[in-house]
């Protein structure tokens, strides 16, 4: 497969590890999971994993919700290390797209991480205020859109062909983000996505790659016993 691996998380250690085995491509990162990986010190947390990370992309989101304070916090981050990508959501809370305030990223040569991105129109408008020549990333949230018993494969393809049309493809990379099992990296690599993010629990699971089911069976039946026994349960 040609799509690349990024490392979903906020816990350096687990980034810094990630980095060395060289199973990963790049990260990102989140509010949410910083919060609950019980990080305060937002611009203390980029510095240290920049310091530790310094040839893989890294991406990190602003948290304002007013766009004047969006476009501040994306310069400061944006001047931490060439490495980074800022993440912009696709509208703030009151629903208001951020599309002219990333068409003045660009200009400014930021590279930018569109994200919270669920359908195909949005990234048909996000794709006129790109550029070919500046690299950027279009996270579109195929979990998520799974969550809502859609299928996102064709989704995935619509937003592929709309960056293609405008001939981002080489510059703006489909991200399949919200993975929620190994074989969503199948989906998103089928579908024309370059990159996916993946948690650290799914990371774990690529060793599973082609294991002999039947052997895999018996292993979880010995699990279950061995739970059942560890737990003393009687009947």
């Amino acid at each position: 497969m040609k799509i690349k691996l990024f490392a979903d998380g906020a816990v350096i250690s687990e980034m810094v590890d990630c980095y060395n085995s060289g199973t990963v491509q790049g990260f990102t990162t989140n509010p949410t999971l910083m919060r609950q990986a019980g990080i305060q010190d937002y611009e203390g947390f980029a510095k240290e994993a920049l310091e530790k990370i310094t040839d893989a992309p890294i991406s990190f989101e602003v948290f304002s919700d007013d766009f004047p304070e969006m476009h501040r916090q994306a310069l400061k981050l944006n001047d931490l290390a060439p490495n980074v990508y800022v993440k912009i959501p696709i509208t703030n809370t009151k629903g208001e797209s951020s599309l002219p305030l990333v068409e003045s990223l660009v200009l400014h040569g930021v590279k930018v991480n569109v994200t919270a991105i669920m359908t195909a129109n949005q990234v048909r408008d996000l794709a006129h205020v790109l550029s070919a020549e500046v690299p950027s990333v279009v996270s579109v949230f195929a979990g998520r859109i799974s969550d809502s018993l859609r299928d996102p494969e064709p989704t995935m393809r619509e937003c592929r062909l709309h960056l293609s049309y405008y001939k981002l493809e080489h510059q703006a990379e489909l991200l399949w983000a919200s993975c929620r099992e190994v074989y969503n990296i199948k989906q998103a690599d089928d579908c024309g996505c370059q990159i996916i993010t993946v948690s650290p629990s799914i990371l774990k699971k690529l060793k599973l790659k082609g294991k002999d089911l039947e052997e895999y069976s018996l292993e979880t039946v010995k699990m279950f016993y061995d739970d059942a026994s560890a737990a003393g349960y009687k009947l």
